[in-house]
């Protein structure tokens, strides 16, 4: 290589070394502050991140105040900008991040568990002229990604999206921030934003921090045995195994699959089926015997247990429902209520849906072709893992065709498929203690909020007698972390659940409600907000979310129902 071969390569070397410097000292924002989100309004504005250390950044509201300052020596800055006006939108710059569409109003942190994270599609049933004729870009929510950490609380979280309601987003809103958020939107006449971090089935102490739980040694050594990221592998690698031995047997032992003429097509033989009443379960020809061998001994027993032990493993059920002519060939809309655990369901054969758990509404769409005039079959394959499979009371089971309904109702025939032992169980590590404030809340620390509401509950009755210290602990964590002592929090009561003649279970709900409530006044600043009489004792996830969303609007504006 010769001298100026030589001087142009350490030029060139030297200048991309240069270049690399300068890609690696772009400024970065926390995943939350993005274009569309909404800032609290009457608050300075905080806007945090990343950078090299020393480097110089410049934050600015366009045709506003700018403020500049340096990152430390850990790369990390923040800066604070004065109030913006409710309204927008905005535009903020941070040196070369053009943030766009922000809105200045009311931000909301809401959190709990499945009632929670319930989302407008669900609740469709009874609010769908209501939902699909609104939308307002001034009410948006982001959502949370879910996600478990157990070693640390993290600064940041996955990418996410700032979401107006309107018609492509609208069902992913939380149901309950829909209707609060569309309630208080219209009295106020300010933009709403929605924080929805919450995660179904999860326990209050998921949501709390490992320095807040630290008086809570039982809570604590819960989350240490899981410490370890190769033991939690371990467990999920074999919980694998588990599953599709279980699931392989299953399958390979359910006679409904191997017959020459499968059990769900349209003319298969089930005259020598036994017939049982869809939602009692109890026998209608006088017996289970007929091709119900495990059954046969006990005449009038319900088909989901032998009368000593529940069946679990698949359940077959198949319906005849007659249609006049002007019905054939149309798509029609099959309605199953909820069932208790998974199905898989045919029309005349062809397969047209599947759940693979208990909490969902049935909704099947049966496609035009499939129906014909005069007799039509519906057949479900019903599978129970490890409790009492039924149908669940006072749902819909109808066929709608053509705006009329055809009910399901009443007698079917049944044959028992593949009895099994109960399905392996699982461990959710989102329900073990500090993992979900880790990942789900602390990356939310820095923004200032209106509020938090707070619905929760369910997943700790069984241990509801700490419940009302664990729930004051969370909220003064919550508070700590977001610098707001003050912040205000709205409790929402469980609501009402299980069968009258269900004592001891209703009991324990009631009592739970009591220790929400004793959470509820013993901490300044949380008002608890009524519910139980909006709930459904067959549905834990009750729908009536619009009534409950007023009520939470009601004491955040501090008016009276």
């Amino acid at each position: 290589m010769t001298t100026n071969s030589r001087f142009r390569f350490l030029v060139l070397t030297l200048l991309a070394g240069a270049a690399v410097t300068f890609a690696e000292a772009k400024v970065s924002l926390p995943s939350i502050l993005t274009d569309g989100m909404v800032v609290q309004r009457e608050r300075p504005v905080r806007i945090w991140g990343q950078a090299d250390p020393g480097e110089k950044v410049e934050v600015k509201v366009v045709k506003g105040r700018s403020v500049t300052t340096e990152a430390d020596a850990s790369g990390e800055w923040s800066v604070e900008l004065p109030p913006l006006k409710p309204g927008g939108p905005y535009t903020i710059t941070v040196n070369d991040i053009t943030l766009s569409d922000v809105l200045s109003g009311d931000v909301f942190l809401c959190s709990g568990q499945s009632n929670m994270e319930l989302p407008v599609s669900r609740v469709t049933d009874m609010f769908a002229d209501e939902i699909s004729g609104y939308s307002n870009p001034k009410i948006r929510q982001v959502i949370v990604p879910k996600e478990v950490e157990f070693h640390a609380p993290l600064p940041d979280m996955k990418p996410v999206r700032w979401t107006p309601v309107d018609s492509a987003n609208v069902m992913q809103f939380s149901a309950l921030a829909y209707f609060f958020a569309k309630d208080l939107y219209e009295r106020t006449g300010i933009p709403v934003g929605v924080i929805n971090s919450s995660w179904g089935g999860t326990p209050v102490e998921a949501w709390i921090s490992e320095e807040y739980l630290a008086p809570f040694s039982r809570v604590l050594n819960e989350k240490r045995i899981y410490e370890d990221d190769v033991y939690r592998d371990q467990i999920k690698s074999l919980e694998r195994v588990n599953f599709n031995r279980w699931n392989n047997t299953l399958w390979l032992s359910d006679p409904g699959l191997k017959a020459p003429v499968k059990w769900y097509e349209k003319d298969f033989d089930d005259s020598s089926w036994a017939v049982v009443d869809l939602i009692s379960g109890e026998a209608v020809n006088g017996g289970l015997s007929d091709g119900c061998d495990m059954l046969g001994e006990r005449r009038g027993s319900k088909w989901a247990t032998d009368g000593y032990s529940r069946i679990n493993g698949s359940h077959w059920f198949r319906k005849s429902v007659d249609l006049p002519s002007d019905a054939a060939a149309q798509p029609a809309v099959l309605r199953l209520g909820c069932i208790v655990d998974a199905d898989s369901v045919y029309v005349n054969g062809r397969f047209v849906g599947t759940t693979s758990y208990m909490y969902p509404p049935r909704i099947y769409t049966v496609p035009a072709g499939v129906l014909r005039e005069g007799e039509n079959n519906v057949t479900v394959r019903l599978i129970s893992n490890s409790g009492e499979a039924h149908f669940v009371a006072e749902k819909p089971y109808m066929l709608i065709v053509g705006g009329k309904d055809y009910s399901l109702e009443g007698p079917w025939r049944y044959h028992l498929g593949a009895p099994m032992p109960s399905a392996p169980g699982m461990e959710f590590y989102c329900y073990k203690p500090t993992v979900l404030y880790n990942s789900m809340i602390n990356p939310l620390k820095n923004l200032p909020l209106a509020g938090v509401v707070w619905y929760q509950g369910e997943s700790n009755v069984d241990k509801r007698n700490e419940y009302a210290v664990l729930l004051k602990t969370m909220i003064k964590n919550w508070r700590d972390a977001f610098g707001d002592s003050r912040l205000p929090f709205y409790v929402v009561e469980l609501a009402d659940f299980l069968h009258p003649s269900d004592r001891s279970g209703r009991n324990a709900w009631a009592e739970m409600r009591e220790f929400q409530a004793k959470a509820a006044a013993e901490t300044p600043g949380v008002t608890l907000i009524k519910n139980r009489d909006l709930g459904e004792w067959n549905d834990i996830h009750p729908l009536d979310k619009k009534t409950l969303g007023h009520r939470v609007a009601d004491a955040v504006t501090g008016d009276k129902e």
